[in-house]
């Protein structure tokens, strides 16, 4: 952790930055690329434009939930939801990671909303994840610890950092290097075309993580950037994310970003410094989880299976005297068209203004609808509350 001096490292130490056309491994991971981009194209377009804001949100929690669980910060979607709604933790450390979620949340918005479109890459849209990210974390979040000294050192949000680290066996390069390998690693992946875009976003997660540009917050950054390169060259439109495939196979995760670090193996392993045959089996590994979280969504948001847990959930609420009558058949036409004209709510009910006012009142109330104003149209919602009815296996069950 001592403040360090330029050690000369040349960029070259950090190839190869993408797999080499005449790579072996391309032709495989190629046609998985392609196969990605495929399925994930036809999910989004599967999906009513009205359904793909609420989508996105749930998703967003979600996202920011394993990102965080893979650093060993566990922050239960439904306590983010209840955080973003003012609603804090009496526990302290509960409350802090209340807040760091609510941190990484506001990055991702500002992603998926395009707030960097078209420089995920660039060295100054690193630094703005990591001031974002940072700058809204609690004081207690901002401190890291040197484990063999015990010195205590404040990270700066967006500063780059100033001193030797060390992660596991790998050795990060000198801090003053820093700056010319971000330069180097905006300079390639900021040039390639949409299918080696796809191609390279494993190899570019790893190398950022590599470089370790702050003293922390570096996986966090690292998803982060990922989740923006996948949202513009796949056309996600943020309804999944590798977050969470990553997390629960996190062994796995890290076990190939530490071999990565390796060095090149034997004259078969490429002409790069680091080793080509661990870079093709990270790619392999991420492209085929982010494959699996596309079918995974998928299938949650089969519309006849979606109608029936939704449906199933409502019959209970009814009984339970917990929604009004009718409420089913609201949720049913929204469903069904993608919004619903407040004003087509009564022929629904069939009992007169006033009940129909009072069932959109007890959607609301729920979370299940959402409205942009008190006369606009209706619109399905997925609370992080019911997810675990509505969209099962989408995280676990909140315990306690």
């Amino acid at each position: 952790m001592k403040t360090a001096k330029d050690r000369g490292e040349g960029t070259a130490l950090m190839e190869p930055l993408v797999l080499g056309e005449g790579s072996r491994h391309r032709p495989e991971l190629t046609d998985l690329a392609l196969e990605l981009a495929q399925r994930s194209v036809g999910f989004r377009r599967s999906l009513p434009g009205s359904l793909l804001s609420s989508l996105a949100t749930l998703v967003r929690g979600m996202n920011c939930y394993y990102s965080n669980l893979i650093e060993g910060h566990d922050t239960h979607p439904v306590d983010i939801e209840r955080a973003l709604q003012g609603d804090y933790s009496k526990d302290a450390k509960k409350r802090d990671l209340q807040l760091e979620a609510m941190a990484h949340i506001a990055v991702q918005q500002l992603i998926d909303e395009g707030g960097l479109r078209g420089r995920a890459v660039a060295a100054d849209s690193v630094r703005e994840f990591h001031r974002r990210f940072c700058e809204a974390l609690p004081d207690e979040l901002l401190w890291v610890e040197d484990p063999a000294t015990q010195e205590r050192t404040r990270v700066i949000p967006g500063e780059l950092r100033t001193r030797g680290v060390a992660v596991g066996d790998h050795i990060a390069i000198s801090a003053p290097a820093v700056p010319r390998f971000l330069g180097r690693f905006e300079e390639v992946y900021g040039r390639l075309g949409k299918t080696e875009t796809i191609l390279a976003a494993a190899a570019a997660h790893h190398r950022l993580m590599w470089i370790h540009p702050f003293l922390d917050g570096n996986g966090r950054v690292a998803r982060l950037m990922s989740h923006a390169t996948l949202l513009e060259a796949l056309d996600t439109g943020a309804v999944w994310s590798v977050s969470r495939g990553l997390a629960r196979n996190v062994a796995e995760y890290k076990g190939h970003l530490a071999a990565c670090d390796m060095p090149r193996r034997n004259d078969l392993d490429g002409r790069g410094n680091l080793s080509e045959e661990a870079l093709a089996e990270f790619t392999q590994f991420f492209l085929a989880t982010c494959l699996d979280q596309v079918t995974f969504m998928e299938g949650l948001m089969q519309p006849d299976s979606l109608r029936t847990r939704i449906l199933l959930w409502t019959e209970e609420e009814i009984r339970l005297h917990r929604l009004p009558p009718k409420s089913g058949a609201v949720l049913e036409a929204v469903l069904y068209r993608g919004e619903l004209a407040r004003g087509d709510v009564a022929g629904i009910v069939g009992t007169g203004e006033r009940q129909a006012r009072r069932v959109v009142s007890a959607l609301i109330e729920k979370g299940v609808v959402t409205s942009a104003s008190t006369r606009a149209p209706l619109r399905l919602a997925f609370p992080a509350a019911l997810a675990s009815r509505w969209m099962p296996g989408l995280f676990p069950d909140l315990r306690g």
